[in-house]
């Protein structure tokens, strides 16, 4: 049989040529797995609600990451309200994985970025993110684009009061003790927490990114967060064996998770404060 026009999958859909399962369904998109006549299947994410350039911005932050990385998943076809990627089944993490994974990540990082940012309007989950590129440094730019509209939509939602987000803004004005040397760019996947991290069969594959320009030690940061991916520890050392973090970096991991920490409760309110304000606290008392 020949292979799946993938081109042709709205209009397979339209007429029910393809079975399709549902795996999920979140307020942004839906999740199918997608089998056709011939066995074969592809995982599909569908768009709902009206969050303009949602479903582009994951299609063109993959292509961008897997022109220099190949743990990132391919991208069969994209349009504005459909993405369809392979389908990979799900097996146990393991050492040679996770190592295999540090040194897919040292390549992805060391490709670099234009700029911070990304050409592309940005979403971290269902929450916009402002891409708009910039020169840097990097500390003005994670303050600017990352940390305070994340605070103020925070505020907003009542999930910090004003004295967290004093706090919050205290820190913020002290960036530059904590952010260790300046780097350039590096291209990341932004939003590398263990569940955007997909262990297959022979490989652990990135998926559902946030690609966007940035400091290379957020994506590191991110896999600690929520309990951890497996093996950090592993992807980590085999990282480091392909390109060197700075001195320090063990110290910065909470400056760098501020930025999910934050988007989290803009998004989901006060039930995340404490993780939030926990790192706020440990740097603004030094």
């Amino acid at each position: 049989m020949e292979p799946v026009p993938y081109r042709l999958l709205p209009e397979l859909l339209h007429h029910q040529r393809v079975r399709s399962t549902p795996i999920k369904s979140e307020a942004s998109a839906s999740a199918q797995r997608l089998t056709f006549e011939d066995g074969s299947s592809v995982f599909a994410k569908f768009a709902s609600g009206s969050r303009p350039g949602f479903m582009r911005a994951e299609s063109e932050g993959l292509a961008w990451l897997g022109e220099a990385c190949d743990a990132v998943v391919e991208v069969l076809y994209a349009d504005d309200g459909l993405l369809v990627e392979p389908w990979i089944d799900t097996a146990e993490p393991t050492a040679g994985k996770a190592r295999d994974l540090g040194h897919a990540l040292a390549r992805l990082h060391r490709s670099g970025a234009g700029s911070f940012g990304a050409p592309w309007k940005g979403y971290i989950g269902e929450l916009e993110m402002d891409n708009t590129p910039s020169e840097g440094p990097w500390t003005a730019w994670y303050a600017e684009r990352r940390l305070l509209p994340y605070l103020s939509e925070s505020r907003s939602n009542g999930a910090l009061d004003a004295s967290d987000a004093a706090l919050v803004e205290k820190l913020v004005d002290r960036l530059d003790r904590f952010a260790g040397p300046e780097e350039p760019p590096a291209r990341l996947h932004g939003d590398l927490w263990f569940g955007n991290v997909h262990w297959g069969a022979d490989r652990a594959w990135l998926i559902d990114p946030s690609a966007h320009g940035g400091h290379r030690e957020t994506d590191l940061a991110n896999l600690r967060l929520w309990g951890g991916t497996p093996f950090t520890n592993e992807i980590v050392t085999a990282y480091e064996e392909l390109f060197p973090l700075a001195d320090g970096w063990r110290e910065r991991i909470g400056i760098h998770q501020l930025y999910p920490l934050l988007a989290h409760t803009a998004l989901f309110g006060s039930s995340y404060r404490r993780p939030l304000m926990d790192a706020v606290e440990r740097y603004v008392s030094v």
